[in-house]
C-alpha cells in the first residue's frame, strides 16, 4: 500500500529573473514499510525532492499525496501540523535548541503536537525509552555540546519518532558522521524500518544506499532510473548488495 504518491512534481526557482527548473515531472510512489534512497550528482535535485515531497517546500506543479491527503490542498498551518504529528525529520546538521538539554530536545515535538494525547511524564518517559533502545540514555540531562556528534544525531532520531511518526525524512543523516558513526546511525534506522516506520533518505553514501529497499538515481531534476534491492536481513550480505549498487550506479553514470 503507497503511503506516498507523487504525480508530476515539478519545483522552480526564479534566480536573478531566470527560471531554473529542479524538478520536472518526477512521479513515484514509497510504499509502507519501504525505506528508500534517493542518490545522484551534485545540485541534481536530491534535497528538493525530499523537502518538497514532506511539505516543506512549496511545489510549482503536479500532485503530492500522503496518507490519503493531497498536501497540495494543505494551508501553511495544516502543513506544519501534519509534518509535526505524522512526519519525522532528520538531516545533517543536527538542530537542537542550545537552552534545553538532549532529552528536552528530544520531546519537544511531543509539547508541541495537538494530537499527542499522552501526559507530560508520559511524554518524557517515551522520549527516555527511545533513547534506552538507541543506547544514548546516559546523555539525557547533557547539553548538546557535551556529546558526540553520533550521539546527537542518536537524540535526532529519538526526536523524530516522538510522535510516532508514518514515515521519516532523513536528509544526508550519516554525511557529519565518521564511518563508525555513520554504521550505527545507520543500524538504527534499519531498526526502525524493519518494524514498519517508512523512511525517504537522501544520501551520497553507497553503505548506506545499501542498506535500503530501493535506490532511486535523480540527474537534473528527472529519477533516471530505480534499483530494487530487497530488504536488507545482516551484514553478511552488505558486501553484495554494494557490490550490485555500485555496478548498477556506474551505469547510470554515477
Amino acid at each position: 500500500m503507497a503511503i506516498l504518491e507523487v504525480n508530476n512534481l515539478c519545483k522552480t526557482y526564479i534566480t536573478n529573473k531566470r527560471q531554473n527548473n529542479v524538478l520536472k515531472n518526477v512521479s513515484f510512489t514509497v510504499d509502507e514499510g519501504e525505506m528508500v534512497a534517493v542518490m545522484g550528482p551534485s545540485g541534481s535535485g536530491k534535497s528538493t525532492l525530499l523537502y518538497t515531497v514532506s511539505g516543506m517546500d512549496d511545489m510549482t506543479a503536479g500532485k503530492v499525496n500522503f496518507c490519503g491527503k493531497d498536501i497540495s490542498s494543505l494551508n501553511a498551518k495544516q502543513l506544519a501540523q501534519l509534518r509535526l504529528d505524522e512526519m519525522g525529520f532528520i538531516f545533517q546538521q543536527m538542530y537542537m535548541l542550545k537552552n534545553l538539554n538532549i532529552l528536552d530536545n528530544i520531546i519537544l515535538p511531543a509539547r508541541q503536537s495537538k494530537t499527542n494525547k499522552l501526559s507530560a511524564k508520559e511524554k518524557a518517559d517515551y522520549g527516555k525509552e527511545l533513547m534506552r533502545k538507541l543506547g544514548i540514555i546516559k546523555i539525557a540531562d547533557n547539553d548538546i555540546n557535551e556529546v558526540s556528534g553520533g550521539q546527537l544525531q542518536r537524540a535526532c532520531i529519538c526526536r523524530s519518532m516522538i510522535n510516532k511518526p508514518k514515515m521519516i525524512f532523513a536528509d544526508e543523516p550519516t554525511g557529519a558522521l565518521n564511518r563508525t558513526s555513520s554504521d550505527e546511525v545507520m543500524e538504527e534506522l534499519h531498526k526502525i524500518n524493519s518494524k514498519g516506520t517508512t523512511i525517504m533518505l537522501v544520501t551520497h553514501d553507497t553503505k548506506v544506499a545499501a542498506k535500503c529497499t530501493r535506490v532511486m538515481y535523480i540527474v537534473d531534476g528527472n529519477i533516471k532510473g530505480e534499483y530494487n534491492l530487497g530488504s536488507y536481513e545482516s551484514e553478511s550480505e552488505l558486501r553484495t548488495r554494494e557490490r550490485s549498487l555500485n555496478n548498477w550506479l556506474i551505469e547510470q553514470g554515477w
